[in-house]
């Protein structure tokens, strides 16, 4: 899990990556919690969504958004590290140029992120939500979402409720061209502190029935 750094908006950003080198190894990219609340690279839910790409044999990258760790720069509410996000995207496909399928998965403050991400970058193929925080920041620009994927919640978080959360989910299931799936983890909080072996499972699952899409890695 090497240790990278390269140029962001803002300056450097710092990030781990670890590469298959087999030609068209597809790519994901994962993104963190919210900094001002402590969110970093290697937040629980971060480092294990990273591990369940490098496990089926993706090259994968997770970084520190601008002012975290030892990326420069200072919080800038979403805007500048939805930029970070897109250069940190730009690095990882510079190195993967013939990867056959691009993801991104982001937990919290990072899957909204992740979603005007994917908004923007029509090579997206994937993606993965956890506890995204429809509560606090609005999602109506997934009209359409462009890409299938998963929203994963608890039903016991208190800082996102769950009716915030399936309304979001009815409104990109509805959608037509793709399949949202939606798994709400009972007794899970936002955290998924007692429920990171069953948050695994669901997300591990999910990559298995998309893994086809992709052949052999």
């Amino acid at each position: 899990m090497p240790e990278v750094i390269f140029n962001g908006p803002e300056g450097r950003l710092e990030g781990r990556f670890t590469q298959n080198k087999k030609p068209g190894a597809p790519i994901a990219m994962i993104l963190h919690p919210l900094p001002q609340l402590g969110g970093n690279m290697n937040n629980p839910v971060a480092y294990q969504l990273y591990h369940q790409f490098v496990d089926r044999g993706f090259s994968v990258l997770r970084f520190n958004f601008r002012g975290v760790g030892r990326s420069q720069g200072e919080f800038d509410s979403g805007i500048g590290e939805l930029s970070d996000a897109a250069s940190a995207l730009d690095w990882l496909q510079s190195l993967t140029g013939d990867a056959r399928q691009c993801w991104i998965a982001g937990y919290s403050f990072g899957a909204w992120i992740g979603m005007q991400l994917l908004m923007r970058r029509p090579e997206i193929s994937g993606f993965i939500s956890v506890a995204p925080p429809a509560n606090f920041y609005d999602f109506t620009f997934l009209a359409p979402c462009p890409a299938s994927g998963i929203i994963v919640h608890g039903d016991a978080d208190r800082i996102v409720p769950k009716d915030d959360t399936e309304k979001l989910v009815e409104r990109l299931q509805a959608q037509k061209g793709i399949t949202v799936n939606y798994e709400n983890i009972k007794g899970a909080n936002h955290f998924f502190e007692n429920d990171m072996d069953t948050l695994n499972t669901t997300i591990g699952d999910y990559l298995d029935k998309r893994i086809p899409e992709i052949g052999e890695i």
